[in-house]
């Protein structure tokens, strides 16, 4: 039976509730499955809570808002959830959305836990107000740099796209692999067709390209450009941001989108927490959950452990941050203050590469873990 997640837009009126402010991508040109997964975990998280008794028997609810990866559309969506008297905002998935809901909750005085952006500097200073569960991108594309030097590729390609996430991700790779005798290689997606990418490959002798763009477009067409071209049948095509993570890849490409080894958050194994998680996500979804999923129930689970403890004051939220000790489903969860990133982070969640099993797409193979 599969279950309606939460209506954006849906709230209730009679002020008894403990409010969450959400923010998810779920329109395009948002990663609308990204944000479907996300929405998946923070509802299920909330559910749970008001079954167990809510907040201080206060129920617990979400008040959702799509951001369409527009990040003007999530500032004006974080006005809004500040008027209406959200305790704290939880989710957005892409990075630079997620960094203006950042600077604007900070600004507001509005706490803030970012589930799934990854951009290091996802406030341009330190705040108290901010914490996020993702793992910093410098230190999943260098665990993913590491797998590719590992796997003997030091000639490296990547397709890009003019982004500050894109542009943050070849510069991590780029110093991380030149510091190793690597070398990058970076083709503008603004300029190239997905024909003269082969072109440029084959010339280059490169070993590996890195998809760097966004999905469907450019990534897909560029897969099936590279994969049909003989020139480069030994070419490892990558995908760090995690593209092929979800369904829609696999519906998209068939068998051209397996083997194309990508970073996600989860542990080789799941704890019985995060078993029992998991299946009671695929049952919401009505299919496998992606690692995004658990980042927002993980979400919910922590904020209301905060709100339990400290009640639904904004300052008090942002103050217990450093004193967070909650068991996720992905491992105990703690922040910490790491060098160089000015939110309070998680220091770390499990990383892995894994890639999509060429025999059975539907299974995924673990590569690499750092």
């Amino acid at each position: 039976m599969n279950t309606p997640l939460s209506s954006p837009g849906a709230e209730r009126t009679d002020g008894s509730a403990v409010r969450i402010g959400a923010l998810v991508p779920l329109t395009r040109p948002g990663w609308v499955e990204a944000g479907r997964h996300l929405l998946a975990g923070l509802d299920l998280a909330v559910r749970e809570v008001n079954d167990a008794g809510g907040i201080g028997g206060r129920p617990l609810e979400l008040v959702v808002r799509d951001t369409a990866a527009d990040p003007q559309r999530a500032v004006a969506a974080v006005d809004e959830l500040a008027r209406l008297g959200v305790a704290a905002l939880a989710g957005e998935y892409h990075s630079v959305v997620a960094r203006a809901a950042a600077a604007r909750a900070d600004a507001l005085g509005l706490p803030f836990l970012c589930s799934s952006a990854v951009l290091d500097a996802l406030t341009e200073q330190p705040t108290e107000w901010v914490a996020r569960l993702a793992p910093a991108q410098s230190r999943g594309w260098q665990v993913y740099a590491d797998f590719l030097l590992g796997a003997g590729h030091s000639r490296i390609a990547v397709a890009t796209q003019p982004s500050v996430y894109w542009a943050s991700g070849a510069r991590i790779l780029r110093d991380h692999l030149a510091a190793r005798g690597g070398t990058v290689l970076e083709l503008d997606m603004g300029v190239l067709a997905p024909a003269a990418v082969c072109d440029e490959l084959a010339g280059n002798r490169a070993t590996a390209l890195l998809l760097l763009v966004g999905h469907p477009e450019p990534a897909v067409p560029i897969v099936r450009s590279v994969r049909r071209d003989p020139r480069l049948a030994e070419i490892m095509i990558g995908a760090p941001a995690g593209q092929p993570e979800f369904a829609e890849w696999a519906t998209l490409l068939g068998g051209d989108g397996a083997a194309i080894p990508f970073l996600r958050y989860l542990p080789e194994r799941l704890s019985p927490l995060g078993a029992r998680v998991e299946t009671a996500l695929r049952e919401l979804l009505a299919e496998a959950p992606s690692f995004v999923a658990f980042e927002g129930y993980d979400t919910v689970t922590v904020l209301a452990d905060v709100l339990r403890s400290h009640g639904a004051d904004r300052t008090r939220t942002a103050e217990a941050w450093s004193r967070v000790a909650v068991e996720g489903t992905r491992g105990q969860i703690r922040f910490s203050r790491v060098p160089g990133i000015g939110v309070r982070q998680w220091d770390w969640p499990p990383i892995q590469v894994v890639d999509r099993d060429p025999a059975e797409p539907d299974r995924f193979r673990i590569l690499h873990t750092g």
